[in-house]
């Protein structure tokens, strides 16, 4: 076992020396704030299709998604239709435009800095309140990643859970902090790929190993009938009401609000490459949630003994099935899952803090030296806030995103979507969106019974639209009147 262990350390170590040496890299080509925020706005379609979908399913794809599965079987993969709905539709919708708006509208490099352009509001208020609804929730998001790093080392190693969880934000912070936008892309690409194919192997040698498609199908049938009905929770026995299909489908909604995807958007190259970019990030994204799901509905069967945490069945299922050195290799994409999205987020968490609250409030003449390296200090202050939020053992990956999820989702979802598309949205329209939003997914996930058990997504998205509308009808304000080179393109 300590033979194994000192194997699969070794794979770890050199996965973590690429990922350092990629940083460099990239910081040899970080000149200037765009470089750090936006790579320079210079992603081709793979780099940015790819490096969208790994920052966006993070360690819960890896461990949250199939640890639902393992426990309440097929009906968890609601959550993988809303999922991948909601993947399409944001490339589909919100891409393009964004990707030429932000660029138009003074050259945005952040979400807040977008909306205080497209408005223009000179007060900033628009720009501040969007950065700060941006670190709150990125706290519980990074946090989330950083739980599952420590549950990776410390099923792995044996280690205990505040040490893994130190190793894993040290090992992030190290090649976010020199390299910035480029890094962060260059090592997503690395790290989605790599998720791509252990999801693709694990369920694929397990299905071999169980006879096939009818005698894994037998096994797990035979364990519990209910493991493969949509509509039926296999942990108790239950059908799903409607509003338990609503919530886990509404996960999809929060596509359109997610910062640290919508800079993808933003950092793509052409307006041309968006097509190409969003069939690839569809295809990464229903090949890995398929195999996702296949690796807890198999994992039940193939595992036979009560793991505790349903968390842990991928990690569990790959120590079981391969040679260390392989082994090694595939729980290293658990880790490139966990980082792929928490430096995304420290990212966009130094970038708000940068560039909307620094260079906009304190400092709007700092250069572009002083900038860079503000935002480099502004990442490690965010993940140590981050790394004591995950000091708790007993946080669930779920659990942790889906809150997160569900605040930039209604925050910023409707506020984007209808500033890319209403002209008549104003300022004030745009600053209820976004606080309604946002309230509303934090007072509604204090509450339950009834109503209250729906998903909060959906209330806030729902409330936040109702309050962009009235409000912005309510007001006259003449940030509503936009360039007409910036209005002609709505119609392109």
């Amino acid at each position: 076992m300590v033979q194994n262990n000192l194997t699969i350390g070794f794979t770890f170590a050199i996965y973590l020396l690429v990922m350092l040496g990629i940083g460099i890299i990239a910081y040899r080509r970080t000149n200037n704030l765009s470089d750090y925020i936006l790579g320079g706005r210079s992603l081709g379609p793979w780099t940015s299709a790819i490096s969208a979908g790994a920052s966006d399913m993070s360690g819960w794809l890896l461990l949250g998604l199939p640890g639902a599965a393992y426990v309440s079987g097929l009906s968890a993969g609601w959550i993988a239709v809303g999922l991948l709905i909601g993947t399409w539709l944001n490339w589909l919708i919100v891409a393009r435009r964004l990707r030429v708006y932000s660029y138009k509208s003074g050259d945005a490099l952040t979400l807040p800095e977008f909306f205080a352009n497209r408005f223009r509001d000179n007060t900033q208020l628009l720009r501040v309140v969007s950065a700060i609804f941006i670190l709150m929730f990125f706290m519980f998001y990074t946090s989330s990643g950083l739980v599952a790093g420590g549950k990776l080392f410390e099923t792995v190693f044996g280690l205990d859970y505040t040490l893994a969880v130190t190793v894993g934000t040290l090992a992030i912070i190290s090649y976010t902090f020199f390299g910035g936008f480029l890094a962060v892309s260059w090592t997503d690409l690395i790290q989605g790929l790599m998720m791509a194919a252990a999801l693709l192997i694990v369920p694929v040698i397990a299905l071999t190993e169980l006879g096939g498609l009818g005698g894994s199908t037998s096994q797990i049938l035979a364990a519990n009938p209910d493991m493969l009905k949509w509509f039926t929770d296999a942990s108790t026995g239950e059908a799903l009401t409607a509003m338990g299909i609503i919530s886990s489908m509404a996960w999809g909604l929060g596509y359109f609000g997610q910062p640290h995807i919508l800079a993808r958007f933003a950092a793509i190259r052409s307006e041309n490459d968006i097509p190409t970019a969003r069939r690839i990030a569809v295809s990464w994204s229903g090949l890995c949630l398929i195999c996702a799901m296949a690796v807890g509905l198999l994992g039940s069967v193939y595992m036979a003994r009560d793991l505790g945490d349903g968390e842990t069945i991928f990690m569990v299922m790959v120590n079981a099935i391969f040679h260390p050195v392989i082994a090694g290799v595939l729980l290293a994409a658990i880790l490139a899952a966990v980082m792929s999205t928490a430096d995304s987020q420290l990212l966009v968490s130094s970038s708000a803090l940068t560039d909307d609250f620094y260079k906009a409030l304190l400092r709007k003449d700092a250069s572009q030296n002083e900038l860079v390296w503000v935002g480099r200090f502004a990442v490690i202050a965010i993940a140590i806030i981050a790394y004591l939020l995950a000091l708790n053992p007993d946080s669930t990956v779920l659990g942790l995103v889906s809150y997160a999820w569900a605040g930039f989702g209604a925050a910023f979802g409707p506020a984007l979507v209808m500033a890319l598309f209403w002209r008549r949205m104003n300022t004030w329209g745009a600053l209820a969106g976004i606080i309604v939003g946002g309230v509303t997914v934090v007072a509604w996930a204090e509450l339950s019974g009834g109503i209250f058990d729906l998903y909060e997504i959906v209330p806030g998205v729902i409330f936040a639209y109702i309050a962009i509308v009235v409000v912005s009808l309510a007001t006259s304000d003449v940030s509503s009147e936009i360039t007409a080179e910036f209005d002609a393109l709505k119609h392109s």
